[in-house]
Formats: C-alpha cells, sequence, structure tokens
C-alpha cells in the first residue's frame, strides 16, 4: 500500500461501495471502504489516507460534517459524492471544505479521472506566476497591498498573519496573481485549477472563490458580471 495512493471511501450502499472499490482497486488504488461517516472519520484517522470519497447521505456522521471534520484536521483532497447535481448537497459540500464533487450514478472511468486530476493538482500546488503589475516585496514574493504571496514556499500572509489555504485554493490564487486585473472566465479557471479538460460545472469556482474571498478579504477579487473574477491590483 506503500506505492499506492490511498482512497478512503465512505458509502452506505452495499453494492456501490464494494463495486467502486474493485473499480478502483483494478486502476491501482489502495482503498479503505467504510459505510458510514463515524467508521470513515475512524479511519480517516488511523490510515491518513491521500484522497477521501464521500458520499453526502451516509448515516452516523453525514458526508458533508465528515468533510467539516476532515478539514479542521487536514488539507488532503476530498471529492463529494451526490446523487442530485441540482441538490444544495453540493454547495455544502464545497463549502465544508470539499474540492470536487462527481454526481451519481457515476461512470467507473469519469470516477478515476476526477480523482487523477484532482491528485495532480494537490501534487503540483505551485504553478508559473508571472510578476504581472504585483510589486516584489522579495525573491518569490508578490504583494498585493495587505496580501502577500510567497510564490516558492506557498504561504501566504495578510496583514502579516499567516493564512491557511488548501492546495486548490492556492491554485486558484496564484492564477488571480499571474495576471491582476485581468478578467478570467470561470471556465478558463476550471480548465487550469480543476484541470478540467471538459465543461465543468461553475459552482466548484464560484464556492471557492468565496472560500478564498473569506481567507484573502471579501474585495481584494473583484466579480465581473457576466465575465468572470478579478483580482485587484
Amino acid at each position: 500500500m506503500a506505492d499506492q495512493t490511498h482512497v478512503l471511501f465512505v458509502e452506505d450502499d452495499d453494492v456501490i461501495r464494494e463495486a467502486t472499490q474493485l473499480a478502483l482497486e483494478r486502476d491501482g488504488f489502495a482503498v479503505t471502504a467504510m459505510p458510514d461517516g463515524l467508521s470513515g472519520l475512524e479511519a480517516f484517522r488511523a490510515n491518513r489516507p491521500d484522497i477521501a470519497l464521500l458520499d453526502v447521505m451516509v448515516p452516523g456522521l453525514d458526508g458533508v460534517s465528515l468533510c467539516r471534520r476532515i478539514r479542521d484536521e487536514s488539507t488532503v483532497p476530498v471529492i463529494m459524492l451526490s446523487a442530485r447535481a441540482d441538490s444544495i448537497d453540493v454547495v455544502l459540500g464545497l463549502e465544508a471544505g470539499a474540492d470536487d464533487y462527481v454526481t451519481k450514478p457515476f461512470d467507473g472511468a469519469v470516477l478515476v479521472a476526477r480523482i487523477r486530476a484532482v491528485l495532480r493538482r494537490f501534487g503540483h500546488a505551485g504553478g508559473s506566476v508571472q510578476d504581472g503589475s504585483a510589486s516584489e516585496a522579495g525573491g518569490g514574493t508578490l504583494t498585493f497591498g495587505d496580501l502577500e504571496i510567497d510564490t516558492d514556499g506557498m504561504e501566504v500572509r495578510r496583514a502579516g498573519l499567516p493564512v491557511a489555504l488548501t492546495p486548490t485554493e492556492m491554485r486558484l490564487l496564484l492564477e488571480f496573481s499571474s495576471a491582476p486585473g485581468t478578467v478570467l472566465s470561470r471556465d478558463k479557471l476550471l480548465e487550469r485549477v480543476w484541470d478540467y479538460g471538459w465543461g465543468g460545472d461553475t459552482r466548484v469556482v464560484d464556492v471557492h472563490v468565496q472560500r478564498l474571498r473569506q481567507k484573502i478579504g471579501q474585495d481584494r477579487i473583484e466579480t465581473v458580471r457576466g465575465f468572470g473574477y478579478k483580482l485587484k491590483a
């Protein structure tokens, strides 16, 4: 298991849980599968997986609450599984700290592709950051008002205090800081940050921008209606 990507999979439906576990294992993943949220939390703490797949509707501790508990302890990537694409559960899961979601029923190949996309960006939280109009505060540090982004150390400070970002939030901020003052569309952010080679749900972008604003300042990222978002230079 040491050389394999370890997936924690929490799903209460026995058929889906067993079939998905077998499919993931055939693709080379090591899988710990649990039927409810409480056992999933115990397994997370005991095994420290590389990624967590959490069904929204599981007994004991629902998937959204489990995601919050995991996010309190770790920045490990989390993908929520939801039976309804238009459900408020999708937004709640993203607001709880999930990095992406997949709608059930899902194709095994699509799930594996989404897992690999999330893992790629978590293993690559960095990226090319251009100078733009940001002022240089140091070798790899960009400043925007009271916001400092250390692009070498992957650290962010606001008014001198550290800001804790998940890898997805960091990648999103790096995209904005690479082109301050330039409007980035939701589709472009989905492609660059979430590695979507196909159309995706732009709610993922909107919720992550909202979470990022809460951490770096509500007025730092501006909404340009009908186009997207931009970082104020």
